[in-house]
């Protein structure tokens, strides 16, 4: 039998998705395959991918990365959801959890009894459910409970961390397994006569580089995806108008928040992440309703402590490239696509496409079926996401005080993908949670934005008519076992103190 093994991979690119992607292919390729990667110190990255969702986790764990040196080594803080202010309306605020509101206790879900409950005369909030907040509200954190007897066995959480230093500490993992790093700046590719496959990257200096499969994370320039291959890309501003961010971090003040915040802005929105040695900040916004300077100026005002820095300008185009996969090159990271960064999926975007290349690992044959089945995965997992984030876009259509805000405005009358009309049309139906095949975010989640931006249901599951259930002595209970742990339980500040102080 002819062997086709790829025997070398070259990484074009470094920053976060470089070097998650340098890591990872080191630890799966154990042995007859050579990794290479290039990058400039010139060129620089966008480097504000700084907070995370949960299967970051896995993807540390999965390398063998201890807790503890990972955010020692990232200034990392823990995180436990995001806070949404002013979405949905003007001085309201509500959760996003990682992890469910309590535990279902009934063959119907727990939030349609809550909001039976609602209906006649519970106050507590959907929000008072989640353990996850319990905690937050309070500023601590504990790790969760492997016993599910435990209301601490339902939650999650993920970190915040410095998306430069996490670079830097995943490059000395992958050069402790044999990753070559060659510094340079490439000039182009030099692609095969007779498939058009990438042969090899050259550079400035002259020098050229060969190999048989190439990772493209070259950021929004697509280098070989998009410079080299003309792969295309599919443009989603009409459903999330923002195409501008300015970043800018300040100094900490008061205790680190176990959580992210979102607050909804005139134009967009604003980011708030803390870390041990400093706060993340940015406004995301739309270019047709305000300029660089006046967001700069805005995001300036609004830091909770003195700037660290200038505000630091990004452009971007949300979509995706119409190829994942295209010949030998996968895109991962910003090459691949743009998503707004409204519910933390930077990071994950590119986990999730070395995650499907490690399971759909071509030869130097590079069956097409193969890369079909990558390409299909990866464009529907952007297409659940995006509709995820438009619908706190689309929801935004009670702002007080904000109606003729034009970004607003615009984004309560647009049009909205079918994928996405199907869901908010079930919930406001019964109070249903549809999920579909690569949703990344789960019931819960999308619970936490339709609740929280007022998309209140005109009717509740007909189920709940013959169910003969204490629901409010039940949601009292769980409500006061959470209160009782997030009680007992540390400070955010306490445990970085004690488990990984930088």
């Amino acid at each position: 039998m002819q062997d086709s093994s790829i025997r070398s991979v070259l990484i074009v690119g470094g920053g976060t998705a470089g070097w998650m992607s340098a890591a990872m292919l080191s630890h799966a390729l154990q042995r007859d395959c050579t990794i290479t990667l290039i990058e400039s110190e010139e060129i620089g990255t966008v480097g504000v991918g700084e907070a995370t969702i949960p299967p970051i986790r896995l993807f540390n764990q999965t390398l063998g990365v201890d807790e503890r040196d990972f955010m020692k080594a990232t200034q990392g803080t823990f995180k436990l959801g995001i806070e949404f202010v002013n979405w949905g309306r003007q001085g309201h605020r509500y959760f996003h959890p990682f992890g469910p509101h309590g535990r279902d206790f009934d063959m119907v879900p727990l939030h349609q009894h809550w909001l039976k409950a609602r209906a006649e005369g519970e106050t507590a909030s959907l929000d008072d459910h989640a353990m996850a907040w319990a905690l937050a509200r309070e500023n601590k954190f504990t790790h969760p409970s492997p016993d599910p007897r435990s209301v601490l066995s339902t939650f999650d959480y993920a970190y915040h961390f410095d998306a430069g230093l996490y670079a830097r500490f995943l490059r000395n993992y992958a050069e402790a397994k044999g990753v070559h790093r060659i510094e340079g700046k490439i000039a182009g590719a030099r692609l095969r006569g007779e498939d058009g496959f990438v042969a090899a990257v050259g550079m400035e200096d002259g020098r050229s580089f060969e190999a048989d499969l190439f990772i493209d994370c070259s950021g929004f320039r697509g280098l070989l995806i998009e410079q080299a291959l003309g792969t295309g890309y599919e443009d989603w501003t009409h459903w999330l108008p923002c195409d501008r961010a300015v970043a800018m971090p300040c100094e900490n003040v008061g205790e680190p928040t176990p959580y992210t915040r979102s607050t909804a802005q005139e134009a967009g929105w604003q980011w708030r992440i803390p870390l041990q040695h400093r706060t993340g900040n940015g406004y995301v916004f739309c270019s047709q309703h305000l300029d660089e300077t006046r967001a700069a100026d805005l995001l300036t005002q609004r830091l909770d402590g003195k700037a660290l820095g200038d505000p630091r300008a990004l452009r971007f185009t949300t979509g995706r490239r119409k190829l994942h996969w295209n010949r030998n090159v996968v895109a991962v990271g910003l090459s691949s696509g743009f998503l707004e960064p409204l519910e933390s999926t930077s990071i994950h975007l590119i986990q999730a496409n070395i995650a499907k290349l490690i399971a759909l690992f071509p030869d130097r044959n590079f069956d097409p079926a193969t890369r079909d089945e990558f390409n299909r995965i990866a464009t529907t997992e952007m297409e659940r996401i995006r509709d995820f984030i438009i619908l706190h876009y689309k929801l935004n259509t009670k702002r007080a005080g904000r109606e003729d805000t034009e970004l607003w405005r615009y984004c309560a009358a647009m049009d909205i993908p079918d994928t996405l009309s199907m869901k908010i049309d079930h919930f406001r139906r019964h109070g249903r949670l549809i999920a579909r095949e690569m949703d990344l975010f789960a019931p819960p989640s999308w619970l936490s934005v339709h609740i929280g931006q007022f998309n209140d249901p005109v009717g509740l599951d007909p189920l709940l008519d013959h169910r003969s259930v204490d629901a409010r002595s039940w949601l009292a209970r769980l409500r006061a076992a959470m209160a009782q742990e997030a009680a007992r339980a540390p400070t955010h500040s306490q445990v970085i103190e004690r488990h990984c102080r930088a």
